[in-house]
């Protein structure tokens, strides 16, 4: 099993999905476009660690350079971090960078149920659903939902798993 998997499950070791994150990044770094792209979209979603681990200092002046930052909602800097992954990433020539970071925003910019309660049917951007204050990675639409999933979802049984990884791109 993948290294940033065995971190982020603690699955023979202890569990810390900041070092999941970091193991992601070497593979990224060692040219695995699976890694890079998911990097890449955990820093946009703003999941637990990415930003932190996932900051390229010498990209900081590509987004704004290709002039790609006045429609989203991430900042220019994260932006520059994203494009870098992508591009990295991209490299065979199955994506176009700039395609995945509009998937991204479109994703982003359409809404949907993001709310962790099964039961709940409020839809939005993800920018409006907070963020479990635990494990960072669940969102919910108000408290209630988050109390109820909490108390009768299973979310206390899962909260700080891994459970939320993103799929591949």
């Amino acid at each position: 099993m993948a290294s940033n998997i065995c971190q982020a499950l603690g699955r023979g070791v202890s569990r810390s999905k900041q070092r999941a994150v970091r193991w992601m990044r070497k593979a990224a770094e060692n040219g695995n476009a699976r890694a890079c792209l998911n990097l890449a979209a955990r820093m946009y979603t703003d999941l637990p660690y990415a930003r932190e681990v996932g900051h390229v200092e010498e990209a900081a002046g590509a987004a704004t350079s290709a002039g790609v930052t006045e429609s989203h909602d991430v900042p220019p800097a994260v932006l520059a971090g994203v494009l870098h992954w992508e591009r990295k990433g991209c490299v065979t020539g199955q994506h176009d960078p700039f395609h995945v970071l509009g998937d991204f925003r479109r994703e982003a910019l359409v809404g949907g149920k993001y709310c962790h309660n099964e039961g709940c049917e409020v839809e939005g951007l993800l920018k409006e659903f907070k963020v479990c204050p635990q494990c960072k990675t669940a969102r919910y639409c108000g408290a209630a939902c988050q109390i109820q999933d909490w108390t009768t979802g299973g979310h206390k049984a899962t909260c700080g798993t891994c459970a939320y990884f993103p799929k591949a791109v």
